[in-house]
């Protein structure tokens, strides 16, 4: 049977600022890594996940011929700082604790290849029980816990805490900075509009720290919030619509009248600005400039390294390209939105997850946006061919190698396996 997660004795669950600075004292808390392993790390994560092949295309405009294809590197992709820094202090716990049982609370980054080699090196990943909650009854307090690079939630803090753990804390701190923010809507009383996926990590984590949440997925759902409240309507539909996205207990009459804005840090940042700038013109034409501040807060938490590589792309679609290969985990936030630009040019465009999505044949199993697994034939054209390439914040530069040498090899049918 799963353990429940009971607050801690000494923390209040409705103050997780105060939990976050107990926890920041402990002696049993370290969110800094662990110094006395770190070369030997960067060693291990250097042979690991680096390319000498994506170096060396760095070094030539971002573009590769070999023979008839031509690849195109998008400027910024791959690991960003925050999914590094997490990966190496997963690596510096492995060797700072080598005979205590390790769990991770979750995937650490959304990469198949990466949390592959955590469970190669011991470290477990926690379940999820029969009610689809993460089960935690197999950890014991002598045993170490890492919290990806996603976050942890208020609830998971408080159990851990309560119940003696010692904790590697692995989140980004562009994550955190939203958490920062969060907690200036809980100290004001105001509603946190989240722009995000309610069921992704990370807003899972974020909606906990705030009094009142909603999430809202795009700018077609915070238009739809929005006129709820310039004009109203009925408060049982607004609730069966955002029913999962919603804290308990939200009046949508009572809710909205002040509200601030957060994100998920892997949405598009486009949008991000654009719902901020909807909402910030929603509660004007509702309150006038005179009390806007009273019902509306705002504050720039967009990750720079999101922003970064969707900057990025946008430039690297300007090319005159054929196709797009987007790598990332399926489950990657960051990388559904590179894809998402990518087919909103109209350019034909692949997502897929590592080297082995590039089969014989001329076939790719790949994702197409907000669908199934597929595998599609004859992806790739006959004769010359220039092949856009990108991958989310999560995806080492190892594994685009490995995808361009697959790609090459297409034009060598015998050296890809079926």
């Amino acid at each position: 049977m799963a353990h429940s997660q009971p607050s801690s004795p000494n923390i209040s669950p409705q103050d997780p600022r105060a939990l976050r600075k107990a926890l920041r004292g402990s002696d049993t808390y370290f969110a800094k890594g662990f110094e006395e392993h770190k070369d030997q790390v960067q060693s291990d994560l250097q042979t690991t996940y680096k390319s000498p092949l994506v170096e060396q295309i760095r070094t030539q405009f971002y573009r590769y011929q070999q023979g008839e294809i031509t690849i195109h590197l998008a400027k910024a992709f791959g690991f960003c700082w925050g999914v590094e820094r997490a990966v190496e202090y997963a690596y510096e716990a492995r060797r700072r604790f080598p005979d205590r049982r390790l769990w991770i609370t979750n995937e650490i980054i959304h990469n198949p290849l990466v949390n592959q080699h955590l469970k190669d090196m011991g470290i477990r990943f926690v379940g999820k029980g029969p009610d689809g909650k993460k089960d935690f009854s197999q950890i014991q307090p002598q045993d170490v816990v890492l919290w990806p690079a996603f976050g942890a939630s208020v609830p998971e803090m408080e159990f851990f805490r309560s119940q003696g753990n010692e904790i590697v804390d692995t989140t980004c701190p562009w994550v955190s900075r939203v958490w920062n923010q969060v907690d200036k809507h809980r100290a004001a009383q105001f509603t946190s509009v989240i722009h995000g996926k309610y069921n992704h990590e990370e807003t899972l984590a974020t909606s906990s720290f705030a009094q009142k949440y909603l999430v809202v997925l795009n700018l077609e759902e915070a238009e739809w919030v929005a006129r709820y409240i310039l004009e109203g309507g009925d408060a049982a539909d607004f609730q069966q619509r955002f029913s999962k996205a919603t804290s308990p207990g939200f009046d949508p009459n009572q809710d909205l009248e002040r509200i601030g804005i957060a994100n998920q840090t892997t949405m598009l940042e486009g949008e991000t600005r654009a719902i901020a700038k909807l909402f910030e013109t929603t509660m004007l034409r509702k309150y006038g400039p005179q009390q806007l501040d009273d019902h509306f807060m705002s504050f720039n938490t967009i990750c720079n390294a999101t922003q970064e590589r969707q900057d990025a792309m946008f430039e690297l679609i300007e090319d005159p390209l054929d196709v797009m290969v987007v790598i990332g985990g399926f489950n990657s936030s960051n990388t559904t939105h590179l894809q998402e630009i990518a087919l909103e040019k109209g350019l034909p465009s692949f997502h897929i997850d590592g080297p082995d999505c590039i089969q014989a044949h001329n076939r790719i199993r790949h994702k197409p946006l907000h669908q199934d697994l597929t595998v599609t034939e004859g992806w790739l054209p006959d004769g010359p061919v220039r092949i856009g390439i990108t991958s989310g914040a999560s995806t080492p530069d190892r594994v685009v190698e490995e995808v361009i040498r697959r790609i090459f090899a297409l034009r060598e049918p015998r050296r890809i396996p079926s």
